[in-house]
């Protein structure tokens, strides 16, 4: 139960070929290399990479080297706690460790990026030009924070003293709260854009506890908002404020009970100064607004590597099968998390349970056997609503809930508790860190004991 997915952060290094200081780049110019033999090559070190790699491991299948991983990044972030930096919360360098320590040493590390794929072939060409050979493919990159996506928003990001902020990378995250903190009067503005978003939940999350901060200042009136200093808007491209009925019917409660304008098919396409341009989805009308404080959350898609590659879908994304995991067209093809075709939303709680579907059915795959396991689409967003107090959203496929406390203690999982929260600040970074990159944590089921 942990939201928003997690990939290893790319800084800038010699020799590597990186995108936005924030995202990993696995594309680069191709050159003549030498060859490597693997049974398993995992392409991405982030959460879903490193859990794969290291339950693989766990299988006692594998001898030292039979499994490559390859990432370009020098940094792992654990990027769920972004949201906890931006309410104040947590310092972000807390939430990172270096990639090399993550990695068992059983397998091996080929810290470059990636040129293509050769499914047809069985190999991977990184970045210097080598090629990897493989029997099993693991395809899990994340997805691409596109920061250019919004004209104006490297700009005002890169302007320390605009209160223009995104909790969707590491170098901005610890932006928001400052900004926050200095706003006294005027329009607070919060955004969601169209398309694939890391945890849907997310851009909604810093924009309550920044209610609550300035609620608890005087500086925010929820019963009557327009009373106060502080006006509260909500702009995003969806049409309520969540993808599943029953957390956005408590949501859109929340919403008018706290005064928060509802700005809904508004699609953030620009930033001139302090003014914010939307692009209506419903009738694709502009619409201009002024703020004082604005929260942009990017748009975010598929690496181009993956995109233009024989395993992507006509969106771009892996295309596998949605309960087994497996490439549609490539048998010995796989991919969970962000980069995959899988119709759920995207966060590292996701990955917890297609982990564990994804490796049995690989291993059973490499003994002769048709796969078995299958992912329900189970995912969770551990969604602030205040300080103090979590939404603990679960659900599978069809937006249907799926709740582990409610099934076990019949609670209702969509009113906000002071025990989710500390499930969301202080266990889920820890047992991230201590037990999930390590292959030992499959979320709702607990601490896994072994593979069948």
């Amino acid at each position: 139960m942990l939201c928003s997915r997690v990939s290893s952060a790319a800084s800038a290094a010699a020799g590597r070929s990186l995108a936005a200081p924030v995202s990993r780049s696995f594309a680069t110019a191709s050159a003549v290399g030498t060859a490597r033999n693997h049974k398993v090559v995992v392409v991405g070190g982030g959460a879903a990479g490193l859990t794969v790699s290291h339950q693989l491991l766990r299988t006692g299948n594998f001898s030292k080297d039979d499994i490559a991983v390859v990432d370009p990044a020098i940094w792992h972030h654990y990027q769920p706690g972004w949201t906890l930096v931006g309410g104040g919360l947590k310092n972000k360098d807390d939430l990172r460790r270096p990639i090399h320590s993550l990695i068992d040493p059983k397998l091996k590390f080929y810290n470059d990026s990636v040129s293509g794929f050769s499914p047809e072939n069985n190999t991977v060409t990184l970045g210097n030009g080598d090629k990897v050979n493989y029997e099993q493919l693991v395809v899990v990159p994340g997805i691409k924070v596109d920061f250019n996506s919004i004209k104006g928003l490297p700009e005002a990001l890169a302007d320390r003293n605009s209160l223009v902020s995104s909790i969707y990378g590491y170098d901005w995250c610890d932006k928001l709260y400052p900004t926050v903190e200095k706003l006294q009067k005027g329009v607070a503005l919060f955004t969601q854009p169209a398309g694939v978003v890391k945890c849907a939940g997310a851009p909604q999350k810093v924009m309550w506890l920044a209610l609550d901060h300035w609620k608890r200042a005087g500086l925010y009136n929820p019963s009557n908002s327009s009373s106060g200093p502080i006006q509260i808007s909500f702009a995003t491209a969806l049409p309520g404020m969540f993808g599943v009925p029953k957390y956005n019917a408590k949501l859109e409660e929340f919403r008018k009970e706290r005064g928060v304008e509802g700005l809904f098919q508004h699609d953030l396409v620009e930033i001139n100064g302090q003014t914010a341009i939307f692009k209506r989805l419903d009738n694709q009308e502009q619409v201009e607004k002024k703020f004082d404080l604005l929260h942009v959350v990017p748009k975010m898609g598929p690496h181009a590597f993956i995109k233009n590659s024989p395993i992507a879908n006509e969106a771009g994304f892996v295309d596998v099968e949605d309960s087994i995991l497996r490439h549609k067209k490539y048998p010995n093809v796989w991919a969970a998390g962000d980069a995959s075709s899988l119709p759920t939303s995207k966060t590292a709680a996701a990955i917890t349970a297609q982990a564990p579907v994804l490796v049995k059915n690989l291993v059973g795959t490499m003994e002769g056997k048709e796969p078995k396991a299958t992912y329900d689409g189970y995912t969770s967003c551990p969604l602030l609503t205040e300080y103090g107090k979590v939404l603990l959203a679960e659900f599978k496929y069809g937006g249907v809930p799926k709740e582990t406390f409610g099934n076990v203690l019949g609670i209702d999982q969509a009113t906000p508790r002071r025990a989710f929260y500390h499930l969301k600040k202080d266990f889920f970074p820890w047992v991230y860190f201590n037990s999930m990159m390590k292959g030992t944590w499959g979320g709702p089921k607990g601490w896994l004991a072994g593979f069948d």
